[in-house]
């Protein structure tokens, strides 16, 4: 993998279509984050938020990581959106199982429901300060009073500033910028949250994840706002994150990597590419 001044990753590691082209026409769900990560050097553990992996599923994980990559795992849907959130079983359940994956652990991503609101905001203060120590994270709000640049908005910012923890940019501009006019832009349209772009770095590590249309060429217009930004986040001695989702997915490795070489002027900025060999088979 090579060493870049930012991460640059896509929302999950495991995909078929991805076959032929990130990954060789080979490859098996059993291979996908070895080659992944030797493109990649982050990506959002999405998987994470809906299931709790297998202890096995966790050491293969470990096993196949090329040297200097980061999961940004989602906290556990059952933490985050049933109800306030939960301090106990889960949460330590969590953290717990993915120990082994200790020195490649990024910021955890706190994704909140678009129902947590102000009022929730003594919650979320309490949840924070129950943390383990020596990790680091990143919320994720979708509550319009968030975006409005009033008492809530600046609470929250003042409370993730004070706590070191990075408030997740989430721009969808490009998704919502023109008509959907396939089921699958329908369908993306539909569960992405259409909010105000707010960048914002609270913590060490800002968190960018970019929601582009299938047209590459067509997103590089939207995400150019981005290049002075992550310029400035390391410039002040940050390390930005940028995830880069399409509506199904199908192009994000080659949309990522024109998003990448848009960052060419970032001081140790290297070229990447996503040549797949083929999967040499064996013999037995």
């Amino acid at each position: 993998m090579v060493k870049q001044p930012y991460r640059l990753g896509l929302p999950m590691w495991s995909n078929r279509d991805w076959n032929g082209s990130l990954y060789p026409s080979g490859a098996n769900s059993q291979n996908f984050l070895q080659h992944y990560s030797s493109v990649f050097n982050s990506v959002e553990g999405n998987t994470t938020f809906y299931a709790l992996p297998s202890e096995n599923t966790v050491c293969s994980w470990r096993e196949q990581l090329q040297s200097g990559f980061q999961f940004s795992f989602k906290l556990p849907k059952a933490v985050t959106h049933h109800g306030r959130l939960d301090t106990g079983d889960s949460l330590t359940q969590f953290f717990h199982r993915l120990a082994p994956l200790e020195e490649a652990q990024g910021p955890f991503m706190i994704q909140l429901p678009a129902t947590f609101g102000e009022r929730q905001l003594d919650d979320l203060t309490a949840f924070i300060q129950s943390l383990p120590e020596g990790l680091s994270f990143a919320v994720e709000v979708r509550h319009p009073v968030f975006f409005q640049k009033g008492d809530a908005e600046k609470r929250l910012n003042n409370l993730l500033m004070v706590a070191g923890i990075d408030r997740v940019c989430f721009d969808s501009r490009p998704l919502f910028s023109r008509q959907a006019s396939t089921d699958v832009d329908r369908d993306a349209q539909s569960k992405k949250p259409r909010l105000p772009v707010h960048a914002i770095a609270t913590g060490r590590q800002p968190m960018v994840r970019f929601i582009g249309t299938a047209d590459a060429g067509y997103n590089q217009q939207y995400f150019k706002p981005w290049q002075a930004k992550i310029a400035q986040c390391l410039e002040e001695g940050r390390k930005p994150l940028v995830f880069v989702h399409t509506p199904s997915n199908q192009q994000a490795p080659e949309h990522a990597l024109a998003i990448h070489q848009q960052l060419s002027s970032l001081p140790g900025w290297q070229a990447l590419t996503m040549t797949a060999p083929a999967e040499q088979l064996g013999i037995f």
